[in-house]
């Protein structure tokens, strides 16, 4: 029972999944990320084995349409599996295979691919990608705009409980990993206060890693 939308921003080349789901923790389990490489949603009885997977495949020049095929073709249970894939290029590929739960779908654009199953609507994931595809602004916000489109538009057939939101830009290491692990109230909304409290420091927390000398110090013991 879960929807995301997974992309890439032009402007910036940064990678980016937004996720969220009845189950507890879905991030965890759906959401991989990879600087200059991609971003694999593996959802509905997921295998988070698949989104390393797909990632390797390309990170080794695989496009995302030709990533999935390799993906279809050896994995397991693969009836079972929801996928959703960017690549480097803006390359888009979905698949939900024979068992996906429920009323499912998928939609893509240009550097941007939304899927879900469990869905209140089969026009959820296309809802998600005109909103992202018409945002102005971070990659991040772009991302949760477009989550808070689907729950306006009837999201999941039930209510959700979690949430997650991951990008990837320069640096190897996740520069955001925001996670709603479980809440009984809107997981997403509660996302997008996470994500406003963390934007104005996300760059400074790299510049922090890269060179501590030139990173500013946030008042806290022992900072100089």
């Amino acid at each position: 029972m879960t929807f995301s939308i997974s992309a890439r921003c032009a402007d910036t080349g940064m990678f980016g999944i937004a996720v969220s789901s009845s189950s507890p923790s879905v991030a965890a389990r759906c959401a991989h990320v990879r600087a200059g490489v991609g971003a694999v949603s593996t959802q509905n009885i997921t295998d988070p084995s698949l989104g390393p997977k797909g990632l390797d495949l390309m990170a080794a020049g695989l496009s995302a349409g030709d990533a999935l095929a390799r993906l279809i073709a050896e994995a397991p249970h693969i009836d079972y599996r929801q996928l959703a894939l960017v690549d480097r290029s803006g390359g888009t590929a979905s698949h939900s295979g024979a068992r996906t739960l429920g009323r499912h779908a998928s939609a893509r654009g240009e550097g941007v691919v939304a899927a879900g199953n469990m869905l209140s609507s089969d026009a959820i994931p296309a809802t998600m990608v005109a909103a992202f595809t018409a945002a102005k602004g971070h990659l991040g916000d772009r991302l949760l705009g477009a989550m808070r489109a689907a729950l306006d538009a009837g999201g999941e057939e039930g209510p959700v409980h979690s949430m997650g939101l991951v990008m990837v830009d320069k640096v190897s290491w996740n520069v955001a990993d925001l996670r709603i692990d479980w809440t009984e109230g809107d997981p997403i909304a509660e996302c997008a206060a996470l994500w406003a409290r963390w934007q104005p420091e996300m760059e400074a927390y790299v510049t922090r890693a890269l060179n501590p000398a030139a990173a500013p110090g946030y008042g806290v013991p022992g900072d100089p």
